[in-house]
């Protein structure tokens, strides 16, 4: 992906290449899942200790469990805190603000694990698909990984309301935003702890919205987001609040919709170096994302052709052909360069926008000559030539001045831009093999665990099992 990227940004501390993570990983734990709460006092222990039960038979890495307390006001602080005591691989932190957001951003920032992911506490979703969800990121395939209740394969069961209201949402996400995963809700979710390092800082939300916002910036970044179907019981017991949850969503597709359509939001931070992308590479005859751009082009100027006709039409109504065909190629022009700024060379961000237009400009000039001269040169031949004679003139003329914008948009305004940076290291070349990222965002703070129950979680058993 080409993007312009701002002097001092992010992206000149690139991160580790992809890499599968050595299979003899034993200094911190591989996974760490944080389980967000809010007054869950009820649900917690079996919770917890069936997915510590599942982990210790199953998952092959060493792994946490953390307990992240959105300011509960019931008994979970204490409960998480005899859960912390009775096994080392439970952690309990808490927060004194509400937010599954603010949660997730807060141990995930101070988490020294390479994986980071997330569930509800409910485990609404089967624990089977938690291995399939972290393996594409502890082998360097993928940045993110999704649980999908969306997916042809997924099992579900729900209510019709949560039904209608989850696929709606998710068209919404489709329509306005572009989104292409199929299911931003499920709480079931992993990143790799380099890609967050650098993608937390950019979520703003704090809340329910904070996962679909951190997916629509990663999609939009090209870094590549696994998708595994699940199975999933919905729990009639759950305190989420449908119509604020929902509300407070759709304010959060708007606002990031709106950062999108002008250039607010810096996503050049994100352009690679997450992983090594064929379609970076330099192969001889080859120019690098030639088919893609040529695609976008084609797109771009049959959609272009489309409104400099329309315009031509509505202007020649009014004026002679040459003021008409110049009016109608300006503001065509404009938006061209736009369209081709943006879908077909990939460059976001406001930076040199300016630039690009009066290249583009330029490139409008060669266009309006051949055009010009095209209708010059009927007039001269045919003295008075019909409308419909001149359209087909001008769809000729600007067939062959389609070839060389696109030839002068990608040598001149657009040209490919490659870093010469040195390749980094992959995780089993450094060290120490992992280091957690720094954060704007205070590091969580892991209360003392209580001294006297203790729960036996290994072999933990809950009823819910048999479902």
């Amino acid at each position: 992906m080409q993007t312009d990227s701002s002097p001092g940004g992010a992206c000149s501390v690139p991160l580790p290449t992809r890499a599968h993570l050595p299979a003899g990983w034993r200094d911190v734990p591989v996974l760490d899942i944080v389980i967000p709460v809010y007054n869950e006092e009820k649900d917690l222990k079996p919770c917890v200790r069936r997915l510590h039960d599942h982990l210790v038979r199953t998952f092959p890495y060493p792994f946490r469990i953390t307990i992240a307390d959105n300011a509960s006001t019931d008994r979970t602080p204490e409960v998480a805190a005899r859960l912390a005591a009775s096994s080392e691989e439970v952690r309990y932190t808490r927060l004194e603000q509400k937010g599954r957001g603010r949660a997730l951003r807060a141990v995930w920032s101070a988490s020294d694990a390479p994986v980071l992911a997330y569930m509800d506490v409910d485990l609404s979703t089967d624990l089977n698909a938690l291995l399939p969800l972290v393996a594409p990121l502890i082998s360097g395939h993928s940045d993110l990984a999704i649980g999908s209740r969306l997916a042809r394969s997924s099992r579900v069961v729900r209510g019709p309301k949560r039904e209608f209201i989850s696929r709606s949402y998710n068209l919404i996400l489709r329509g306005s935003l572009h989104a292409r995963f199929s299911d931003a809700q499920c709480g079931f979710k992993a990143i790799r702890g380099d890609v967050a390092g650098v993608l937390l800082p950019l979520v703003e939300d704090t809340g329910w919205f904070f996962d679909t916002e951190m997916l629509v910036l990663a999609e939009r970044a090209g870094l590549r987001i696994h998708e595994v179907p699940v199975d999933w019981v919905d729990d009639p017991n759950s305190t989420v609040h449908l119509v604020k949850t929902a509300t407070d969503d759709l304010k959060g597709v708007w606002r990031v919709g709106r950062a999108l359509a002008v250039g607010a939001l810096p996503l050049d931070r994100l352009a690679r170096p997450f992983g090594d992308d064929p379609r970076d590479r330099q192969l001889t005859g080859v120019p690098g994302g030639l088919a893609r751009q040529l695609v976008g082009f084609c797109v771009v100027g049959a959609l272009s052709t489309l409104f400099y006709l329309l315009l031509y039409s509505g202007f020649r109504t009014f004026s002679g052909s040459q003021v008409a065909n110049a009016l109608a190629l300006l503001v065509s022009a404009v938006a061209n360069t736009a369209a081709n700024r943006r879908l077909t060379f990939g460059v976001r961000g406001r930076d040199r926008a300016m630039r690009h237009q009066a290249q583009g400009l330029v490139v409008f000039g060669i266009g309006l000559a051949l055009t010009s001269g095209s209708l010059a040169a009927l007039d001269a031949a045919s003295g008075d030539a019909s409308h419909g004679t001149e359209l087909a003139v001008l769809i000729a003329a600007n067939l062959a001045a389609t070839v060389l914008r696109f030839l002068l948009l990608r040598a001149w305004v657009f040209p490919e831009r490659r870093s010469d940076a040195a390749p980094q290291p992959s995780y089993a070349a450094s060290q120490p093999p992992y280091a957690a990222p720094q954060s704007p965002y205070p590091a969580a703070e892991f209360h003392p665990t209580a001294p006297d129950t203790t729960y036996d979680l290994t072999h933990a058993h809950d009823p819910r099992n048999a479902r």
